[in-house]
């Protein structure tokens, strides 16, 4: 297993992230506790969660599931870094959600509870609330780590002049502020690049990019809908996606093959290889589908592929950041 500093910090990660949303809703707790342990075994030592996870209002159904794994083994939690995520619907009541200063100290004591821990490693804002000013925000999280509940803070879906605005008031209350941003990025969805990179590299916040294969489009979704084993990638508007893009996937199928990767796999090491990323978030549902994923840290990407890539998948406008990508 290969490690990264998350962001600017001194905290050692795993270059793949354990991602936990399909425990619950798609693996069961036996096999969600196994793909853990097998996590571990190979040296994968982060992963992510959020309270919402599961889809059932106020249960924490994911957290609940590591919670129990934890408990199986009082050594585990030291092994782990653990990180979660605040804002969604909780609730009935109207402050049951969002990033009010209420929500996140009380949503942070119902994470450590399901999840049997006194602390959490990244407390992660899952979505930017615009109607919480800063200073109320930090202060909560200043709270929070001064009684050693949190030990970093994080974003998620944060737009790059969120990450400066919420990085400057940190500064100014002498915190460490933002040190990851949770943010979509693939071949697919290279948005990100503009301003979000830009910022998160000036401010030394890592990216952990998620849905790093585009729902499964960039899996290998031809040759599993063609061999009767896709799942995801042929589901709803998985499939819709799969076969409006059907020309440009299939491309992407012929470049694997000729340079003998999965395609999964490569679309990993390109994320790996990019600036500023930390660690994409895989999502097994199966012990399987984690060690597939380990391949991805095995491939080296050449330039020319990398140009063949941008060309298959162009980055937006000029490419890079802005104002060069849309400017002069």
């Amino acid at each position: 297993m290969e490690y990264t500093s998350l962001g600017r910090t001194g905290l050692q990660v795993s270059r793949l992230c354990l991602g936990t949303m399909n425990f619950g809703p798609k693996t069961t707790e036996p096999d969600s506790h196994a793909i853990m342990d097998r996590a571990l075994e190979v040296g994968l030592n982060f992963f992510d969660t959020a309270d919402v996870y599961g889809w059932q209002t106020g249960e924490g159904i994911t957290e609940k599931i590591l919670g129990t794994w934890f408990a199986g083994d009082a050594g585990r939690r030291d092994q782990v870094v653990l990180a979660t995520k605040v804002y969604g619907k909780m609730g009935e009541g109207v402050n049951d959600r969002g990033l009010s200063a209420r929500h996140i100290v009380r949503a942070c004591e119902d994470s450590l509870r399901r999840m049997n821990t006194d602390y959490i490693d990244l407390y992660q804002m899952h979505h930017v609330d615009r109607d919480v000013p800063w200073e109320e925000l930090w202060q909560a999280m200043d709270l929070l780590v001064a009684q050693g509940k949190v030990l970093y803070v994080g974003s998620s879906n944060f737009a790059g002049w969120h990450l400066a605005a919420a990085n400057e008031a940190a500064a100014k209350r002498n915190s460490l502020g933002l040190v990851s941003e949770q943010c979509i990025y693939n071949l697919f969805t290279r948005h990100v690049e503009l301003e979000v990179v830009p910022a998160a590299r000036h401010y030394g916040i890592g990216i952990i990019p998620w849905s790093p294969l585009h729902g499964g489009a960039l899996s290998g979704a031809l040759r599993k809908i063609a061999d009767g084993t896709a799942q995801r990638s042929a589901d709803g508007r998985g499939g819709e996606y799969v076969e409006s893009h059907r020309e440009q996937i299939q491309a992407w199928e012929n470049l694997c093959a000729e340079l003998g990767h999965d395609p999964a796999n490569a679309a990993l090491a390109w994320l790996l290889s990019r600036p500023g990323v930390t660690a994409p978030i895989i999502g097994p549902r199966t012990i399987e589908q984690l060690d597939g994923a380990l391949g991805a840290l095995e491939i080296t990407l050449d330039e020319k592929t990398l140009a063949a890539i941008d060309e298959l998948f162009p980055p937006v406008g000029n490419g890079g950041p802005g104002p060069e990508a849309w400017a002069w």
